[in-house]
């Protein structure tokens, strides 16, 4: 097992593991932990990297030309071993290109790369998804980041709360038992621009925008420190947790599960984007403490 890669700014340190090159710890200047404990109990995941799929795909297949080709929920990035191609104190840059491996599910040339870098007390994650192959690459992209609820200063969990940078007035996305995007929709249930965290909410899986407005969120109690989550490349968004768990996951996406029963080519489904031969695509996100 790969030993997880530091890096330090001026109010924020973090850890992140070559296995899915996976933010694994986020700690502010007096070393208080800001991430998901990662109670096996509710779920041991920390920040996994969602690629080449966001969400279940139908049946945990993709169709490709006709062909299926195995897929599980969130793609296979996240089991993968990275390389650490660049790193310094401040920075750190990790690289998946395809092989035999992916190509069982995923049969494009690709090479993805994850460059975590921290400026004062902002930590950056920039996605380059970059096609090296010769014919598009349909691809979907997302960021899963699990951070602690409550917070770790001295605030009550029932008082946290995600504020939206924009209006967001419609409904949100249903999902069916199956895990892929039911048809219907459900009420939305901020208050304004505000979502009063509280288990009942996440009683039938995530809540799903699949169109955002908003470029940020911030999460916190009113009156504590607070995380401001920016994603400026990312069209839907996501919220998570499982009742009862010590974590919320903010989740930027370009991408979301099939909608039930699909049944068409990967290319067509909501959410891919295409990557040209020779080009590439650019996503980021960011985490600044502030308060």
């Amino acid at each position: 097992m790969a030993e997880w890669v530091t890096i330090t700014g001026d109010g924020l340190t973090a850890a992140i593991n070559p296995l899915g090159a996976e933010l694994s710890s986020l700690r502010d200047a007096a070393g208080r932990e800001l991430m998901t404990d990662a109670d096996p109990r509710f779920w041991a995941g920390r920040a996994p990297i969602l690629f080449p799929v966001v969400g279940r795909p139908s049946g945990d297949v993709i169709r490709v030309d006709g062909r299926e080709y195995p897929m599980k929920q969130h793609g296979f990035a996240r089991t993968r071993d990275f390389a650490v191609v660049d790193q310094a104190a401040d920075r750190v840059t990790f690289r998946l290109t395809d092989d035999e491996g992916t190509r069982v599910h995923y049969p494009f040339a690709f090479r993805l790369d994850i460059a975590f870098r921290m400026e004062r007390a902002t930590l950056s994650v920039d996605v380059t998804i970059a096609n090296s192959g010769d014919v598009p690459l349909p691809a979907s992209f997302g960021f899963h980041p699990a951070f602690a609820w409550p917070l770790p200063y001295d605030r009550d969990r029932a008082d946290h709360r995600i504020v939206f940078g924009a209006d967001e007035p419609d409904e949100l996305r249903a999902i069916a038992d199956d895990g892929t995007i039911a048809a219907g929709t459900r009420p939305s249930p901020l208050d304004g621009r505000t979502l009063t965290l509280r288990d009942a909410l996440f009683e039938k899986d995530a809540l799903v925008w699949d169109h955002i407005r908003s470029d940020r969120v911030t999460y916190g109690a009113s009156d504590g420190p607070q995380l401001e989550i920016a994603f400026p490349d990312t069209p839907m968004l996501g919220i998570w947790t499982k009742p009862g768990a010590h974590y919320v996951c903010v989740e930027p996406w370009h991408g979301i599960a099939d909608p039930e029963g699909y049944a068409g080519e990967f290319c067509d489904k909501p959410g891919v984007f295409a990557v040209a031969p020779g080009a590439s695509r650019r996503i980021g996100m960011s985490v600044t403490l502030a308060g």
